[in-house]
């Protein structure tokens, strides 16, 4: 595997997780059937994308990534979604999350 597939590899086991985690806020404690199966296959799904990825790029680089993007995803899915607060605070460090996001792919080799 390339660098780039393992990128677009991490970057889609970063968006798995976000919605991993909406899975679970839906499932309702796994009380809800169709919610808890989907949240356990999301979870699948991002763990094998996230293996993979790590065969080929740096484990501290893409583990800081795929948190971040994991992070800022599913507070921005709970500001979007579930009407969690969206205070200039709050938005200041999705903000400052994003540039070292982006920080560590940029200076990654």
């Amino acid at each position: 595997m390339n660098s780039t597939t393992a990128w677009v590899l991490l970057i889609l086991s970063g968006l798995v997780d976000i919605a991993w985690a909406a899975s679970v806020k839906m499932s309702a404690g796994y009380t809800r059937p169709g919610w808890a199966l989907a949240s356990l296959l999301l979870l699948f799904v991002f763990v094998y994308a996230l293996g993979r990825a790590l065969e080929v790029l740096p484990i501290g680089t893409a583990y800081v990534v795929w948190t971040g993007i994991g992070a800022v995803g599913t507070v921005v899915i709970g500001i979007v979604v579930f009407n969690e607060p969206a205070g200039m605070m709050r938005l200041l460090w999705i903000a400052v999350t994003l540039a070292g996001i982006i920080g560590l792919k940029v200076t990654s080799q």
